[in-house]
C-alpha cells in the first residue's frame, strides 16, 4: 500500500451497519452500546470526525419507538454527526416512517434516502438500496447529476446492500448500475453492510473483476450491534473476512488517499489496517 503522499491528518469517519437490537437486552447492554463506546473517544477528539450509519440502524421493523428506545441511549449519543443509509428493516415499517422522523433532514431532504455532503476534501455519496424500481431511476438520475458536478478527487458511496459479499445474504445487483456510474466517475470507496460480518475486498469494477487501477473497494461492515452471521463461499477478490468480532472502520480521509482500521470491541478481537491512494 502506496502511504508515503498521505502526510496531512485528514478527516476521520467512523462506518458501521445492523446496528441496535434491543429485543434479548437492555440498550446499555447491546451490541450497539459496544460499538457506540468505540466511537465516542475519537469524537471527543476530532470535532470534525463523523459517524456513517450504514442501514439496518435499528430492529426488528424501524418503528419510531425502536429508534428513541435502542439508537438513541446507542448511537443516538451523536445523531448529530452522523450520516445515514437505510436498510431493508426501516422499510419493514411503511415507506420508513420511523428511520425519516428520527433522522430528519439529516437523512436527505425528500425522504428518499439518498444525499451528499463533502466530509473534508472528499465527496461522500449516500445512497438507497432499498427502492422501488421508479424511485431507483429517479435516484440514478440524480446520483448522474451529482457526480457530473463533483470536483473532489476522492469520493467514498455507501448503502446498505452490498453488491459482493461472501455473507449469508450473497452477492446484490441492485446497485450495479450505480457502481458503474461511480466508477466510471472515478470514485474510490464503497461501504455497504446488510450481511452481519466484516469483510474487505480489492478494487473491483461492476463484473466482478479485479481492476487495480480504477476498480473501487468495497467494504462490507455489517457489525454495529446486531447478531453476527455465518460467512459462505468466499466471493473473488475478497481479501479478508471475519464474522467473530463486532466492530466499526474507522476510516481517515485524507487529501490524497485514504487508511482504514477495523475497530474490535474485544480489546484482543479481529482488526485489518491499511492504507491506499486515490485514482
Amino acid at each position: 500500500m502506496k502511504t508515503a503522499l498521505l502526510s496531512d491528518a485528514g478527516v476521520t469517519v467512523y462506518a458501521a451497519g445492523d446496528i441496535a437490537d434491543c429485543r434479548n437486552r437492555k440498550p446499555e447492554d447491546s451490541g450497539a452500546a459496544k460499538t457506540a463506546a468505540l466511537i465516542i473517544p475519537g469524537l471527543a477528539r476530532d470535532e470534525h470526525a463523523a459517524v456513517l450509519a450504514l442501514g439496518d440502524n435499528t430492529y426488528p421493523v424501524g418503528l419510531l419507538s425502536e429508534f428513541t428506545n435502542c439508537y438513541e441511549p446507542t448511537w443516538g449519543q451523536f445523531k448529530q454527526r452522523t450520516f445515514p443509509a437505510p436498510g431493508n428493516h426501516e422499510y419493514y415499517t411503511p415507506n420508513a416512517v420511523g428511520y425519516y422522523s428520527y433522522f430528519g433532514t439529516a437523512a436527505g431532504p425528500t425522504r428518499n434516502g439518498y444525499y451528499s455532503t463533502d466530509i473534508g476534501s472528499w465527496h461522500v455519496i449516500s445512497l438507497n438500496s432499498y427502492l422501488k424500481p421508479e424511485q431507483h431511476k429517479a435516484q440514478m438520475e440524480w446520483l448522474k447529476s451529482d457526480l457530473e458536478k463533483n470536483k473532489a478527487r476522492c469520493t467514498l458511496a455507501y448503502w446498505h446492500h452490498p453488491l459482493f459479499s461472501s455473507g449469508g445474504h450473497g452477492n446484490n445487483v441492485q446497485m450495479t448500475e450505480a457502481w458503474r456510474m461511480l466508477q466510471a466517475a472515478g470514485a474510490d470507496l464503497v461501504l455497504s453492510a446488510h450481511d452481519h460480518d466484516y469483510e474487505r475486498f480489492a478494487p473491483q469494477n461492476a463484473d466482478g473483476q479485479q481492476d487495480d487501477k480504477r476498480g473501487m473497494r468495497e467494504f462490507v461492515v455489517g457489525t454495529g450491534g446486531a447478531k453476527l452471521t455465518p460467512l459462505r463461499f468466499r466471493r473473488f477478490h475478497s481479501e479478508v473476512s471475519n464474522n467473530s468480532s463486532h466492530g466499526v472502520l474507522k476510516l481517515v480521509l485524507k487529501n490524497q488517499g485514504y487508511e482504514w482500521e477495523f475497530l474490535p470491541v474485544d480489546k484482543d478481537g479481529f482488526t485489518d489496517r491499511g492504507a491506499a491512494l486515490c485514482h
